[in-house]
């Protein structure tokens, strides 16, 4: 069995959105083991609407709860009964074996690093979120919000990250890997990304491409595109909005006048598929990549379907061995790579 810990407290639709697909997971993978962190009273309140195996759903009593609006660090350390401190507590136990959190992102970067904390080799955890694209296969996106500030050897173990939780989750061998840039040529960017691109064409164990632009993320030819978490984050809200936009305005044409909804009739069938497509609750949660277990950060506003798909990833990812596959790629990196690379990550570790 595959044990995932369950922050059911965390998000805008807790704890019903949470159980509602809890159970639906259950109902796909008959290897899953729920463990539900929460509130005992409220959590069997919402079970008690479903039919499900007993056997594969526990309850771990945690009656309180971490608002976005707490001071991450603090709320860590003073609510140690909170759904999402519980459930990290579990996974170091090794009472579990994934989290899966749609709580406050501030609060479960923290917990997991404090928590956890990183893979050797690490120099920085990342936010890695699947992107919906023009293929429709997806793009992964790492970091979009975890480090607002980085340094070169960052990136580039980004990349590392990204490539390995390519091939354990999705089975992309070989992932094309492109630096987010203001431009595709070598001499585009800061002296940051100039001196990153130099460093990720002489990386070992990943697929590099070099510098690629914001819109090669949902119409390119890559599979990965690694950026700091500050330009990753105003990229993820961009295309966010821009989806809303669009979805918006399609709206208010097609409710214009009678003609109008007419027309729209005859073109529904495309339009849902094309909002299928662009749908992100398919594509997942943001994989906390570094971390010594497998970490998904669902939407805050994750719904029931949303949330199964994440309980699936983190499922997927211990069963590809994500964390091993990590190690080992940022091992072989070690052994085979740049010294500047190396010397920049042991310096970057010993201030951590």
């Amino acid at each position: 069995m595959i044990k995932v810990a369950i922050d059911a407290m965390g998000g805008d639709f807790a704890p019903k959105e949470q159980i509602k697909g809890t159970i639906e997971a259950l109902k796909n993978d008959k290897e899953l083991f729920a463990v539900l962190c929460g509130d005992e009273e409220l959590l069997k309140k919402e079970l008690a609407a479903y039919t499900y195996d007993t056997s594969r759903v526990e309850i771990v009593h945690a009656p309180e709860v971490i608002g976005n609006d707490e001071i991450p660090t603090k709320a860590v350390r003073t609510k140690k009964d909170s759904s999402t401190v519980t459930a990290f507590r579990l996974l170091k136990e090794g009472k579990a074996d994934a989290v899966v959190s749609s709580g406050a992102t501030g609060a479960v970067l923290t917990a997991g690093v404090l928590t956890l904390g990183r893979i050797k080799g690490v120099s920085r955890p990342a936010l890695c979120p699947r992107i919906p694209d023009f293929s429709g296969r997806g793009t992964l996106l790492c970091d979009c919000g975890a480090n607002l500030e980085c340094k070169s050897v960052n990136l580039v173990h980004f990349a590392l990250m990204a490539s390995a939780y390519a091939e354990a989750v999705y089975g992309w061998k070989n992932a094309k890997v492109g630096l987010l840039n203001n431009g595709t040529e070598d001499h585009k960017g800061d002296e940051m990304h100039r001196e990153a691109n130099e460093l990720l064409k002489r990386t070992a164990g990943i697929n590099y491409v070099g510098n690629v632009e914001g819109r090669d993320i949902m119409f390119g030819d890559v599979d990965v595109v690694v950026s700091d978490g500050y330009t990753g984050n105003i990229a993820l809200k961009s295309i966010e909005g821009c989806g809303k936009a669009i979805s918006g305005i399609l709206k208010r044409e097609f409710k214009k006048n009678l003609f109008a909804k007419i027309r729209a009739l005859t073109v529904m069938d495309v339009i849902k598929s094309v909002k299928k497509s662009a749908d992100y609750e398919t594509m997942g949660g943001a994989v906390f990549l570094g971390l010594t277990k497998p970490v998904i950060k669902a939407h805050g506003n994750s719904k029931a379907f949303g949330f199964s798909v994440c309980i699936a990833q983190a499922a997927g990812a211990v069963r590809g061995g994500l964390t091993e596959k990590i190690s080992a790629l940022l091992e072989k990196n070690a052994e085979n790579g740049e010294s500047a690379a190396e010397e920049a990550g042991a310096a970057e570790e010993s201030k951590a």
